[in-house]
């Protein structure tokens, strides 16, 4: 049994939880060492076939060895050899400290990060890009994105200091969408200097909003969405941004909506004439 660092392209099989490149792996659920390693990890067979299907990075693949001779299993890891990455077999015991649950899905990903700059995102005619204010809860943040996905919205930028989009629980709330929609991050500043030279309607959600969500006028320019942080809101430069401050009208007793439940609703209203079932 080899439980020593050895070139890509082959399997190895690791049982112990002193293995260095376990040890590595493992510390991937913080943050410094996340940033320090420019990589994060994707829990789940799905995620790591979404990432190969997207031309992220593999860089280890980890399986359970109750996964040998899953058939979908021994052709994902063969995909990511393929593309130069390393492939480990491990015990449970092993994959429970990985992603530090019981019973964790017998796949786990170990994944280059990717963000893209703010100039990178180009203004066309229909297109809806989502920011997000210091968006705080992971499992807000992924929703987002998933949902940014399901719209065919270009882009989602992260305003400020926010959740990390690549800690487990944010990437595990996006079911996969990480791989497809642009992920940008960007200071308070560095966003409303971009915003002042591109070409975006942009609409924030306010509670000082005075348009109605369903009756936005609607002229083929391209929409920039920028959505509050969970607790306060948009504050005041980033509301100041806007070209329009809109809002969801409500009835009972909730005095807001859950952050990625309105992003949702926003996104679909926005995109409506763009949505159709297959033949309709």
């Amino acid at each position: 049994m080899t439980e020593r660092r050895q070139a890509p392209g082959r399997v190895h099989e690791v049982s112990s939880l002193q293995n260095p490149i376990v040890k590595n792996i493992r510390a991937l659920t913080q943050k410094k060492h996340r940033d320090e390693e420019k990589a994060f990890l994707a829990e789940g067979l799905k995620l790591a076939i979404d990432a190969l299907d997207g031309g992220w990075g593999v860089k280890t693949l980890i399986f359970a060895k109750s996964a040998r001779g899953n058939a979908l299993v021994e052709k994902t890891a063969a995909r990511a050899l393929a593309s130069g990455g390393d492939v480990l077999e491990v015990s449970e015991k092993v994959l429970e400290a990985i992603t530090r649950r019981d019973n964790p899905q017998n796949v786990v990903s170990v994944l280059k990060q990717r963000t893209v700059p703010l100039e990178r995102i180009e203004a066309k005619p229909g297109d809806v890009v989502v920011a997000l204010d210091r968006v705080r809860d992971p499992g807000n943040l992924g929703t987002v994105i998933r949902t940014a996905d399901a719209v065919g919205a270009k882009a989602v930028v992260l305003v400020g200091e926010t959740t990390d989009p690549f800690g487990l629980e944010a990437v595990r709330a996006t079911m996969g969408s990480l791989f497809a929609v642009p992920l940008v991050r960007a200071s308070e500043e560095s966003f409303i200097a971009w915003r002042g030279r591109v070409a975006f309607r942009t609409l924030g959600t306010h509670l000082k909003g005075t348009t109605d969500f369903r009756k936005l006028p609607k002229d083929g320019r391209p929409t920039l969405l920028l959505m509050g942080n969970e607790a306060q809101g948009l504050n005041e430069a980033l509301s100041g941004a806007c070209d329009l401050l809109t809002r969801i009208p409500q009835v009972g007793q909730a005095d807001s909506l859950n952050l990625a439940v309105a992003t949702g609703v926003m996104l679909f209203e926005l995109r409506r004439d763009a949505l159709t079932l297959d033949g309709q």
